[in-house]
């Protein structure tokens, strides 16, 4: 399981491993490095290896991969942004940023990039006689191991390309992005402070200097400004909530000054957008996004939202059976979580809102919730009013007879969990 709370430049290094072009760029560093060193390493070698090349050999066999991977590169980049914007127009656009950090097609697109530097560092040194005889046969050789790595790379992202951003595709990144940070939420919901059961009469507010989401929150961070300024820190904008003038970042219980202030608003980071790393509604609400659309007039693709729901389904389902820890990391630093009556909400009203009129998803919806309620009898109450909530917009919507097989539906959904609807 993911740890619960990473510390700004944890964070940051993890973000920069998915952007595309630190990975091409680390690939293209290498392939030029190993194409000038080479020269040197002949004298090295405690064997004299020399191979007995045609005229001008190396720098054919270089020609030929500068020209294709040059090709190939650009085909690769094409596929990859079709996929985004394939899954952007057909699922959600919140799953453009799992698609980009995609490990296979970033390996691709480096390698593919990385061999297009490699040859042209050693056409140009090979024109400008860089290298010696020994040199030569080394170059040659790493020509031919990359030459391999290429062809092998090239069928691993043919083979991969024939699901990439394709629907399926996208439930399941999604999906695993969801269960992530639930897990993460259900096994510290306070990401290891203190719970707060309210904000102090005489607490002062830090209000954040833009606005935007909060997107990371430095636990570890504040809790050392708290000792160090002896105060208590109640933490109001949680990662996922958008901060202005009208939701403060912070509450601080103590005497405060500006150094205070300035190192809080150093600890949250504030972007445009949402993401799924401490945010625990926005992976359930991404999904619960492509089964909206999917139950959209547009659209009308029942078998996505029902997908969608076993997704949901799976996903609660390894929160609700995560121990929580009880551990408190950060003393003084409080934290209100979000509520699973948040999160039931953000993942079953729009599918019973957009899909009332559909009695096959909303029995399926049925059945979902009564099996997360058996799972976790301690929280049965909450998908029991989700449950309720469901059926009352569905008895509206249908005709008789898919009222009268909805409410078979739910009678043996919910009697066969042991609680009655």
């Amino acid at each position: 399981m993911a740890k619960a709370v990473r510390g700004s430049v944890a964070s940051l290094f993890l973000r920069l491993g998915r952007q595309v072009w630190v990975r091409a760029a680390i690939f293209t560093v290498i392939a030029v490095l190993v194409a000038l060193a080479a020269r040197f390493l002949g004298p090295l070698l405690p064997f004299s290896l020399s191979i007995d090349l045609g005229q001008n050999a190396v720098g054919s066999l270089l020609q030929i991969i500068a020209t294709a991977m040059l090709t190939v590169s650009t085909f690769s980049v094409t596929a990859m942004v079709t996929a985004f914007s394939s899954a952007t127009t057909t699922a959600t656009p919140r799953s453009t940023s799992l698609l980009i950090a995609d490990p296979t097609s970033q390996n691709a697109v480096s390698t593919f990039v990385g061999a297009f530097a490699f040859s042209l560092v050693g056409i140009v040194a090979l024109s400008t006689g860089y290298y010696t005889d020994q040199g030569r046969t080394i170059l040659f050789v790493g020509t031919i191991v990359i030459i391999a790595i290429v062809v092998v790379t090239l069928l691993r992202w043919i083979s991969h390309l024939a699901t990439f951003g394709r629907m399926a595709d996208v439930i399941d990144r999604v999906e695993k992005a969801a269960t992530a940070s639930l897990e993460v939420f259900a096994a510290s919901p306070a990401l290891g402070a203190r719970r707060s059961t309210g904000i102090p009469a005489d607490a002062e507010a830090v209000v954040a200097e833009e606005v935007g989401y909060v997107t990371h929150v430095d636990m570890a961070g504040l809790d050392r400004l708290a000792r160090s300024h002896d105060v208590d820190l109640h933490v109001h904008a949680a990662p996922g909530r958008i901060t202005d003038a009208r939701v403060p970042l912070v509450f601080v219980r103590g005497t405060s000054d500006d150094s205070l202030r300035s190192g809080i608003r150093r600890c949250f980071r504030i972007e445009h957008h949402r993401t799924y790393e401490q945010d625990p509604r926005f992976g359930v609400i991404a999904l619960t996004e492509i089964g909206s659309r999917a139950l959209s007039a547009a659209t009308n693709d029942p078998g996505t939202a029902i997908e969608v729901i076993a997704a949901l389904q799976r996903v609660l389902t390894r929160a609700l059976v995560t121990e929580p820890t009880h551990d408190v990391e950060y003393e003084r630093v409080f934290v209100t979580p979000p509520t699973w009556e948040d999160l039931v909400h953000d993942a079953f009203r729009p599918l019973a809102r957009d899909g009332a009129a559909d009695i096959e998803v909303q029995v399926r919806l049925q059945k979902c919730l009564a099996s997360l309620a058996a799972t976790a009898p301690a929280r049965a109450g909450v998908f029991q009013d989700a449950a309720r909530a469901a059926f009352d917009r569905s008895r509206r919507a249908l005709d008789r007879s898919d009222t009268r097989v909805l409410r078979a539906a739910v009678r043996e959904a919910w009697a066969g969990s042991g609680i009655r609807s």
